[in-house]
Protein backbone atom coordinates (compact mmCIF):
# COMPACT_ATOMS: atom_id res chain seq x y z
CA UNK A 1 0.00 0.00 0.00
CA UNK A 2 1.48 3.32 -1.07
CA UNK A 3 0.71 6.26 1.23
CA UNK A 4 1.41 9.85 0.29
CA UNK A 5 2.29 12.38 2.99
CA UNK A 6 -0.09 15.35 2.96
CA UNK A 7 -0.02 18.74 4.65
CA UNK A 8 -2.75 17.58 7.06
CA UNK A 9 -0.57 14.63 8.10
CA UNK A 10 2.40 16.95 8.62
CA UNK A 11 0.26 19.28 10.74
CA UNK A 12 -1.01 16.51 13.01
CA UNK A 13 2.46 14.97 13.21
CA UNK A 14 3.79 18.30 14.48
CA UNK A 15 0.89 18.64 16.96
CA UNK A 16 1.25 15.09 18.29
CA UNK A 17 5.04 15.31 18.29
CA UNK A 18 5.94 12.71 15.68
CA UNK A 19 9.27 13.12 13.88
CA UNK A 20 8.91 15.37 10.87
CA UNK A 21 9.84 14.52 7.33
CA UNK A 22 13.22 15.66 6.04
CA UNK A 23 13.36 18.67 3.70
CA UNK A 24 9.74 19.52 4.36
CA UNK A 25 8.30 22.88 5.43
CA UNK A 26 6.12 22.43 8.52
CA UNK A 27 3.90 25.41 7.64
CA UNK A 28 3.11 25.17 3.94
CA UNK A 29 4.16 21.56 3.31
CA UNK A 30 6.62 22.43 0.54
CA UNK A 31 8.79 19.43 -0.43
CA UNK A 32 11.54 18.83 -2.99
CA UNK A 33 10.51 18.57 -6.63
CA UNK A 34 12.44 16.87 -9.42
CA UNK A 35 13.59 18.42 -12.63
CA UNK A 36 16.39 18.20 -15.17
CA UNK A 37 19.69 20.00 -15.67
CA UNK A 38 20.24 20.79 -19.33
CA UNK A 39 23.77 21.73 -20.43
CA UNK A 40 24.76 23.73 -23.49
CA UNK A 41 25.76 20.45 -25.16
CA UNK A 42 22.27 19.16 -24.33
CA UNK A 43 23.51 16.67 -21.73
CA UNK A 44 20.46 15.97 -19.58
CA UNK A 45 20.63 14.73 -16.01
CA UNK A 46 18.21 14.60 -13.11
CA UNK A 47 18.29 17.07 -10.25
CA UNK A 48 16.22 18.08 -7.24
CA UNK A 49 14.91 21.53 -6.41
CA UNK A 50 14.87 21.63 -2.60
CA UNK A 51 13.07 24.23 -0.47
CA UNK A 52 15.25 26.67 1.45
CA UNK A 53 14.47 25.48 4.99
CA UNK A 54 15.55 27.26 8.15
CA UNK A 55 15.23 26.18 11.77
CA UNK A 56 13.26 28.88 13.55
CA UNK A 57 12.11 29.37 17.13
CA UNK A 58 8.42 30.05 16.61
CA UNK A 59 5.26 30.37 18.66
CA UNK A 60 3.06 27.32 17.98
CA UNK A 61 -0.24 27.06 19.92
CA UNK A 62 1.09 29.46 22.57
CA UNK A 63 4.31 27.49 23.14
CA UNK A 64 7.77 28.15 21.75
CA UNK A 65 9.03 25.36 19.47
CA UNK A 66 11.82 24.91 16.95
CA UNK A 67 10.32 24.20 13.55
CA UNK A 68 11.73 23.88 10.05
CA UNK A 69 10.08 26.36 7.69
CA UNK A 70 10.87 27.63 4.23
CA UNK A 71 12.08 31.19 3.75
CA UNK A 72 8.95 32.11 1.83
CA UNK A 73 6.80 31.36 4.92
CA UNK A 74 9.16 33.41 7.09
CA UNK A 75 9.12 36.30 4.62
CA UNK A 76 5.33 36.30 4.23
CA UNK A 77 4.80 36.32 8.05
CA UNK A 78 3.10 32.93 8.19
CA UNK A 79 5.44 32.16 11.11
CA UNK A 80 5.38 34.13 14.38
CA UNK A 81 8.95 34.19 15.61
CA UNK A 82 9.63 33.88 19.31
CA UNK A 83 11.57 36.69 20.96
Amino acid sequence: VCYTWTFRDAFWASVVGLPNMAKHCEVCGKTPVVGRTLSHAHNVRARRFEPNLQRVRAVVNGAVRRIRVCTRCIRSNKVVKAA
